[in-house]
């Protein structure tokens, strides 16, 4: 047996002060199965034992994400100097825009864990058992979904709703049907829809304390060789003239590809550096940690190919369709540039491959993934009030998940009988 490491007597001795206490025990053992891998094996030797435990499971889609977030958190403070005209080159004025990114997004991160996680601490003593450790990846994943300026108490109150309807009420980690992240951004988007389409919302234009506590705000003010904000229209009333917080998606569905290309070019929306959701925009990223996702088995490659082939079917189809509807521009924009135009790469990696709200069999996955791509590709084009589609297409599937497997399921069982009569 190895001998016990000085960081493991530690905490085994604070053990024996929170055993009676069903809070502390359940923070205790959170604490302690994040430091140490669980040590519990089967007695048989038939079985397969490995230090990998669900915290850890989760560790590795935080790292798949982990760049999408630096260059979110980067992104952010380049969008809103860009707007006030200021460093306009990317790499000019760049520990400025990276401290604002830092925080603007920080609060974000911080309300989420702290609602979340009281939420999931309460259920946990409550029940009597460890924390779960779910939400590790949703904490990580709403930050990313969301406009970079939303009001923290709507992060608050859509955090809340995802955690207590879409998990626990329908038994915590591993029995939810739908998707934690999505579920928050769907409740912001019908709840409070103009904080989450428009153009204004995907350029952050205030400054919060933490600003003013780094000096960035006092920096701003300098740079624009200003004493305080004008007290009418405040930040919004320093927007340079000309300036667009338009998503490429939002001009597309206006006027099609050719009011996309006036103001973005290819190069843009594959490298990122443009107004959206803090950390879908940068397309190489994304399939770097859908390719590390995959590789380590951890998300499944089946539902990102179907994903995309039932995206291509069919935009290749509303293509076709497009010459019979001269009026609406969105049914002519090329159905490969649907790929790098927002969050379909990102929902494809990080969303779509959720392993509890997803399909369970192989051959399953390949029809969830190709639904996905399918329906998502149509809500994007045909629907005017939400030209994005995956959020509500993965949630859409997620429900049927389950349907899907049974019918597979069966479908075998029913050749295997055949099979053998």
């Amino acid at each position: 047996m190895r001998k016990a490491s000085f960081l493991r007597k530690q905490v085994d001795k604070l053990k024996p002060y929170v055993e009676n206490n069903k809070l502390l025990h359940t923070v205790f053992d959170g604490f302690d199965t994040f430091l140490f891998a669980p040590d519990e094996t089967t007695a048989s030797r038939t079985h397969i034992k490995d230090g990998i435990d669900l915290k850890r499971t989760m560790v590795y889609v935080v790292l798949g994400m982990t760049l999408c977030a630096l260059h979110g958190i980067f992104n952010i403070g380049h969008q809103h100097y860009n707007a006030l005209g200021l460093y306009p080159n990317l790499t000019d004025g760049l520990l400025w825009k990276a401290l604002y990114g830092i925080c603007q997004f920080i609060p974000v991160f911080v309300v989420v864990h702290l609602v979340g996680l009281g939420i999931e601490f309460f259920f946990a003593a409550k029940k009597g058992h460890a924390i779960e450790e779910g939400f590790l990846v949703s904490g990580f994943l709403i930050p990313l979904i969301m406009p970079p300026d939303i009001p923290l108490w709507m992060v608050a109150v859509a955090t809340a709703f995802a955690v207590i309807i879409a998990k626990e009420a329908f038994g915590g980690t591993g029995m939810n049907i739908l998707n934690i992240a999505l579920t928050a951004r769907v409740f912001v988007f019908f709840a409070h829809p103009t904080f989450m389409s428009g153009d204004e919302c995907w350029v952050s234009q205030d400054y919060n304390l933490l600003h003013t506590l780094a000096g960035v705000k006092a920096h701003t003010l300098d740079a624009l060789g200003l004493d305080r904000v004008p007290y009418e229209g405040g930040w919004k009333s320093l927007i340079v003239d000309g300036f667009t917080g338009a998503t490429p998606l939002g001009l597309a569905a206006k006027g099609g590809w050719e009011s996309v290309l006036q103001h973005y070019t290819i190069k843009d929306m594959i490298v990122g550096f443009i107004p959206g959701s803090v950390g879908e925009m940068n397309k190489i990223i994304i399939v770097i940690g859908a390719f590390f996702l995959a590789i380590s088995g951890i998300a499944s490659w089946r539902i990102m190919l179907s994903m995309l082939i039932g995206a291509i079917v069919m935009g290749i189809i509303i293509n076709a369709l497009g010459g019979q509807f001269a009026d609406n521009l969105f049914l002519q924009v090329p159905w490969y540039y649907h790929i790098i135009m927002g969050s379909f790469l990102f929902a494809m990696a990080f969303m779509a491959t959720d392993p509890v709200t997803g399909a369970q069999t192989d051959a399953g996955k390949w029809v969830y993934g190709f639904l996905i791509g399918v329906s998502g590709m149509i809500i994007r084009v045909l629907n005017p009030a939400y030209p994005e589609g995956w959020m509500l297409a993965i949630l859409l599937l997620n429900v049927f998940a389950p349907l899907i497997d049974h019918v597979i399921i069966n479908r075998n069982i029913k050749r295997r009988v055949a099979r053998v009569g």
